[in-house]
């Protein structure tokens, strides 16, 4: 898989921006539940009011709120507030306060220098100032019953006019000593309640403040909700965008890693020698070409998309959590811990069948191609049952395994909502009795609900890639399994050309060859030339090695002894693409490809000429079948030549060659589906027309090389005899054995 993804250099720019982006999302994402908490603690219960500082306050509250601090906390309020009054403005500025604070008319008013506050430690200490001086004056001003008993207590020993008075103006007379006193037994009690209610209290103390200065608290309310939401909206859009772009580009990097993968794949498989194409089978290099790139490319994408993403947002969220609330990150650990449990037992009981199903899909792609392939034979046999047995086999084979897995992976999704459902159980069940005790609020935790799921969904994307990621591995091992074969045939590093006195010659010399990892060769000792002008026939019983010996030209394998000589130079010494430049090879079994008759026969020779595409069908006795179809040369031709018979695919095969002009014709035993006389025209005419090249025939019919100048008789892969038909006759006895099966006395007859 490591090396697939090193193909994915040309792409990293694209990349970068992917994993710009999914940070981007992920701070969307992490921030969202903030603002829901916000929304709930800020904007409902503290009705938009976000701390104990207020932005402005009366100039007498002002003043009990500092007598109840101590010089330091005094000074620093002292810095933070100015003055506004109808003397320290202009009247401009004082008409635009007025409309905003009515009661500034009958009050001076203190407005919170907001150039003051620098940073946020500064700004947590004056709302930590503000709100334990809030509930102060708050305390002594109220009636409550624990204040009547102090209060009764200090105004008994004071005039009877000062008992009408609250605690807090009883405060500002008595001495300076005696009620510090009284304000840090009060302050003690303050100290002890939860941070919480301190908070709210001083919210409420704030919120009425504003209500005596005249400023509508409900607008207030509502303002700070629609803000919330708006960032909120706001947020979900960035998120969503980013979402679309990512999904956009990883599609066009997986998609684009795909375009390689199966150009690379098929540039190899077309440059395999036969030796190669034994390691595989055409089905499976169809599955590897198709359904396991297919597989690389649809994880790539959630690799992108997800393995990314969800380290950034598991990571978040643990940091949000942190700050929220500590003591409950143990929540957190258990459904991780559970998440992996479930993960790990279902990867150990999935992951053997995913590794078999890539097997599976190769069988079932050879077994339809195999029944594809030789539909008339199943036919002709009257085996159809027995096929569509063979078929249900290894389709129910794979369709058991995939439902198995299918089957075990329906299981993730309702036990993972399970035990998502659960820890939200256990963290409002946790959190209730925070909030109870006064230690947590209501927002605080259901952002702590949504940063848990987040957490867990970031570890269960991690748990749905891992599973895909083995099947995935599979298959990249197989793809880079035929990217990584060694050729055992290719070009050498420094080619030779062709010499231009030897034009034309094939030349054998002492050449052997043996299979790969067979125990005999199949060629011993060939030794032969076949020159320019000449006919050299090749022919010996079934099994002798006669298309063995041919294919050894082209180089479709190489020789394991000896060398083969083309124009004179090694053909292991030249470009491959030039010795078969060289070469017009016509396979025993004719194969056409999809298009027109035109194109097949130009496909040696793109810029053939009309004239040329007209003689190569005249010397193959093909134009006749041509001109009786409607539109001739432009007459459709199915996949495989399926359209056509056997006869004609021949000729159509030996016309293609004929149309390259090539200097050298290797025919493997391309004339066995004429009929006698078509066969004796063509060869009339190929001696006629390309006398002068090289033409090799490989044969079964004694009446197709009677003429030939050249006859080689193969037996057991070594030449028996060599010579003209008469003198094989007189002196080859395996040729006079299948001249005798063959010909009658007559032609048997020698001078």
């Amino acid at each position: 898989m490591l090396k697939i993804v090193k193909l994915l250099k040309s792409s990293v720019g694209p990349l970068i921006i992917v994993i710009a982006l999914l940070a981007l999302q992920a701070f969307c994402d992490l921030s969202l539940p903030a603002y829901t908490s916000d929304i709930v603690d800020i904007g409902i219960q503290q009705g938009g009011i976000k701390n104990a500082v207020p932005t402005v306050i009366r100039e007498n509250e002002m003043n009990n709120l500092l007598f109840t601090m101590d010089a330091a906390s005094r000074k620093t309020v002292e810095v933070s507030y100015e003055l506004i009054s109808k003397d320290t403005l202009a009247d401009k500025e004082y008409q635009n306060y007025l409309k905003k604070y009515p009661e500034l008319a009958n009050e001076v008013l203190y407005k919170l220098n907001k150039d003051s506050i620098t940073d946020t430690e500064t700004e947590n200490q004056l709302n930590s100032i503000m709100s334990r001086a809030f509930l102060l004056v708050t305390t002594l001003n109220s009636d409550s019953d624990q204040v009547k008993p102090l209060k009764q207590q200090i105004t008994a020993k004071l005039p009877a006019e000062m008992a009408d008075l609250s605690l807090m103006e009883i405060l500002t007379k008595i001495p300076e000593e005696q009620s510090k006193q009284i304000l840090s037994s009060i302050e003690e009690k303050i100290s002890a309640m939860p941070e919480s209610i301190l908070k709210q209290g001083a919210i409420s103390a704030v919120k009425a403040e504003y209500k005596a200065i005249g400023i509508d608290t409900g607008e207030l309310q509502t303002n700070y909700i629609f803000l919330a939401g708006a960032k909120m909206l706001g947020l979900a859009l960035l998120a969503m965008i980013s979402t679309i772009l990512v999904g956009f580009l990883a599609s066009r990097i997986a998609a684009g890693l795909g375009r390689d993968l199966r150009g690379r794949v098929f540039k190899k498989v077309v440059s395999f020698s036969n030796s190669e194409f034994d390691k595989f089978s055409t089905a499976s290099l169809i599955t590897r070409s198709t359904n396991d790139i297919q597989q690389v490319q649809m994880t790539l994408v959630f690799l992108i998309r997800i393995v990314i993403y969800s380290p950034i947002l598991a990571i978040g969220g643990i940091v949000k959590v942190l700050n929220t609330n500590v003591s409950m990150t143990w929540i957190i650990a258990l459904a991780v811990f559970l998440i992996l449990c479930l993960v790990g037992t279902l990867f150990a009981v999935a992951m053997p069948k995913f590794k078999l199903m890539q097997k599976l899909i190769d069988r079932l792609n050879l077994v339809t191609r195999e029944i594809l392939t030789g539909l008339s034979v199943i036919r002709a046999f009257n085996k159809e049952k027995q096929e569509e047995k063979r078929f249900d086999i290894a389709n129910q084979d794979l369709t058991q395994t995939s439902l198995f897995v299918n089957r075990v992976m329906t299981f993730m999704m309702p036990l993972m909502m399970f035990i998502m459902n659960g820890i939200t159980v256990l963290i409002i069940w946790s959190g209730g009795k925070g909030i109870d005790q006064g230690t947590m609020q209501v927002g605080d935790l259901m952002a702590f609900i949504q940063y848990t799921m987040q957490i867990i969904m970031s570890f269960l994307m991690l748990s749905m890639i891992s599973i895909m990621l083995p099947r995935a591995s599979v298959s990249a091992s197989r793809i880079m399994e035929v990217i990584d074969t060694d050729l055992t045939i290719h070009d050498p590093a420094k080619a030779e050309q062709f010499r231009s006195d030897k034009i034309g010659y094939v030349e054998f010399d002492h050449v052997s060859f043996r299979y790969p990892k067979a125990d005999d060769d199949v060629l011993s000792d060939i030794t032969f030339t076949a020159k320019p002008g000449e006919t050299t026939a090749i022919i010996g019983s079934t099994g002798s090695g006669k298309s063995t010996l041919v294919q050894l030209i082209p180089r479709f394998f190489d020789v394991t002894q000896g060398s083969i000589k083309v124009n004179g130079v090694d053909i292991r010494e030249v470009n491959q693409h030039q010795l078969r430049n060289k070469l017009g090879y016509v396979p025993q079994k004719g194969v056409l490809f999809s298009g027109t008759i035109d194109s097949n026969l130009r496909y040696g020779k793109q810029d053939a000429t009309e004239d040329e595409i007209n003689r190569s069908a005249r010397i193959a006795q093909a134009l006749d079948f041509i001109e009786e179809k409607p539109d001739k040369f432009e007459a459709a031709i199915s996949q495989g030549g399926g359209n056509v018979s056997g006869g004609q695919k021949q000729r159509l095969s030996i016309a293609r060659a004929i149309a390259k002009d090539p200097e050298i014709y290797i025919f493997d035993d391309s004339f066995s589906a004429l009929d006698y006389k078509t066969d004796v025209t063509l060869r009339k005419a190929l001696k006629t027309e390309i006398g002068n090249s090289t033409v090799i025939i490989v044969a079964q019919r004694i009446s197709t090389i009677i003429h030939a100048d050249q006859i080689l008789v193969l037996d057991d892969g070594k030449i028996v005899g060599k010579g003209t038909h008469k003198e094989l006759l007189k002196d080859c006895e395996v040729y006079k054995q299948i001249a005798s099966s063959q010909l009658s006395k007559e032609e048997l007859t020698y001078e």
